[in-house]
């Protein structure tokens, strides 16, 4: 992987740039399509291809699980495997020690609307006694109970570089534990420490991988075709944390950054710039799971280049649809007989040949269709915003977009 930066925007952190990949070019920022299982969740790759999507993000824990590494090996990675020819990206596996182990059953997500701490997290990750968790985190890695048949799998540095070296993706993370946005200060410093270890484990098993696919060989693989890996920043709300994530993956020879764990819905372009401003300005770096159109603008202003979300699917599949006036959902009464498309002068097939009343009828039917079209849309709507996002970066126009958008979006 090569990272080249264009043009940087004056006053911010924001910047535009390209990423050179084995599989192809990113023209950055770019928004990264979720696609769990080697799928985009009631999409095909041809749909994806029409959507000038630039990468594709796959999920190492699912894909570990069903149909299993060696499988997705045998097919050349997970992209061969799913027809999908461009840039790749895989996560570690690490979101999970949060969402099945700490979340289990509590009903909180990475992005949390207060800022109280929760006070019954105990040392190992786990909610005292109020859930029957699938995961549990320790120094060594993380015990997962299969959410399919409850079999047991030890994660680990070491194992979630194999499974991802396996699933041949472009660019990797390493493994990581993403903590609550409620968790405590004491817990979160510990987890910090934690994942710094993992961090450094994750490189040595990584480059060991890469020496020996290049033993044999008559000289090294160009850096712009080598896969890539990218260390993950936690910290959680704490500045001082965050910061210290920072500095410390910095200084060690990843090829890019996630920034990963848990922020509350007011203080992403915060965080995320207390550690960008920190971080090696060369090298890329990644929001994860961060997808909202406000948070897009937000992020790219604190200087990041990529991000990934499954939330365009997601509320599509259940008829929720961005237009640039506002989220809207098309199973409400109003839609019923409106003739419009989703958006007027939007450009993707669902609008250029489907009304809302169409849509309105498909999910009133409960038809599969309706989720693809929702989706086709969503994917669409950011994939654009991100493109427009670039373009104002290029030409110095961005507050001037970004306050026409938000203006019009949040009203």
């Amino acid at each position: 992987m090569k990272f080249s930066i264009e043009k940087k925007l004056a006053g911010t952190l924001a910047r535009a740039g390209t990423i050179e990949t084995a599989n192809g070019t990113i023209q950055t920022p770019a928004f990264v399509v979720v696609g769990t299982k080697a799928t985009v969740k009631s999409l095909t790759s041809e749909q994806l291809r029409s959507l000038n999507a630039q990468v594709v993000l796959a999920n190492t824990y699912h894909l570990y699980l069903q149909p299993g590494t060696d499988i997705v090996e045998q097919a050349g990675g997970f992209g061969p495997f799913m027809d999908w020819h461009g840039p790749t990206m895989t996560d570690s596996g690490g979101f999970q020690a949060f969402s099945l182990g700490a979340a289990f059953g509590q009903q909180v997500s990475k992005v949390a609307t207060g800022k109280a701490p929760m006070q019954n997290i105990d040392l190992e990750g786990l909610y005292s006694n109020k859930s029957n968790p699938l995961a549990k985190v320790t120094d060594e890695g993380v015990l997962f109970k299969s959410h399919l048949d409850g079999s047991k799998h030890l994660f680990t540095p070491e194992s979630s570089m194999l499974a991802q070296w396996k699933l041949g993706a472009d660019m990797i993370f390493a493994f990581d534990e993403c903590t609550s946005p409620t968790a405590p200060y004491d817990y979160q410093a510990k987890s910090l420490a934690r994942t710094y270890e993992w961090a450094k484990r994750c490189l040595v098993h990584w480059n060991k991988l890469n020496a020996e696919s290049e033993a044999g060989l008559p000289e090294k693989i160009p850096q712009e075709f080598r896969r890539a890996l990218f260390g993950v920043v936690q910290g959680g709300r704490f500045q001082d944390l965050r910061e210290q994530a920072a500095r410390d993956l910095g200084s060690l020879d990843f090829d890019g950054y996630g920034i990963g764990g848990s922020f509350t819905k007011d203080d992403i372009g915060t965080a995320v710039g207390w550690v960008n401003a920190l971080l090696p300005e060369e090298k890329p770096r990644h929001l994860l799971g961060i997808g909202e159109p406000i948070d897009l603008f937000e992020g790219v202003q604190a200087g990041c280049d990529l991000f990934d979300c499954v939330l365009p699917t997601r509320i599509g599949r259940h008829g929720t649809l961005y237009t640039h006036d506002g989220k809207i959902h098309i199973k409400n009464a109003k839609f019923v007989a409106d003739f419009a498309p989703i958006e007027d002068g939007c450009t993707c097939y669902t609008c250029t040949h489907h009304t809302r009343a169409y849509l309105a009828h498909l999910f009133r039917g409960d038809e599969i269709t309706a989720g693809t079209l929702a989706s086709i849309h969503n994917v669409h709507f950011l994939l654009r915003l991100v493109e427009k996002i670039r373009a104002s970066i290029l030409d110095d126009t961005f507050f001037e977009y970004k306050k026409e958008f938000l203006e019009k979006y949040s009203r």
